[in-house]
């Protein structure tokens, strides 16, 4: 029986990914002539994932699935772990990027390549952790957790979900998702490829 909870986490994870390999597109792509609106849309790109995925997603993973699947399955727990750490150091990574493209916005050029190693490594490692949730923690939790298990976690997933993702859509958010859908190449944007 599919729970909502496995799929809105996928829902969210594909629109994570999808900024994610956007960005990555714009990066091999640079500035070009536009290096303004190059930078707004990867600032706003980082801004939402320090807004969505971050604030939202994680702490949901964090606080009502892990400890679930930890009791229902204590042979995941180095799993669980793995993806905890991630989970608390992926907020200082995104300030990170957040700086390092800064500086590169202001200081020139002489920054590009420490925004650029940092940005590739991020998307690697950000990838790698959803693969992780995907195909080792939500298979065993569709076995391991029970019908209340269940039914509580839908409840709470289905609370302060993603816009991106199929979440309600909050008008204060809408200058955001129109500069990175503008800009951004496909798969998220309408943006020049």
């Amino acid at each position: 029986m599919p729970h909502s909870t496995l799929q809105i986490i996928r829902d969210e994870h594909a629109a994570v990914a999808a900024v994610l390999r956007s960005l990555s597109m714009m990066m091999e792509r640079g500035p070009g002539d536009t290096p303004e609106r190059f930078f707004d849309v990867l600032r706003a790109m980082l801004f939402y994932i320090d807004e969505f995925p971050e604030r939202l997603h994680h702490p949901k993973e964090s606080d009502l699935l892990f400890p679930r699947l930890a009791r229902a399955a204590p042979e995941l727990m180095p799993v669980i772990r793995r993806l905890e750490a991630d989970h608390m150091t992926g907020e200082g990574k995104v300030r990170e990027l957040q700086h390092l493209l800064l500086a590169w916005e202001l200081v020139g050029e002489s920054r590009h390549a420490a925004f650029a190693d940092a940005a590739q490594a991020y998307v690697a490692f950000y990838l790698d952790h959803m693969r992780i949730e995907e195909t080792q923690l939500l298979p065993a939790a569709q076995k391991a957790l029970t019908p209340d298990d269940w039914a509580q976690l839908d409840a709470a997933f289905q609370h302060e979900r993603d816009p991106l993702a199929g979440g309600v859509r909050d008008p204060c958010y809408d200058r955001l998702f129109t500069r990175i859908v503008l800009t951004a190449p496909a798969p998220i944007g309408v943006g020049q490829a």
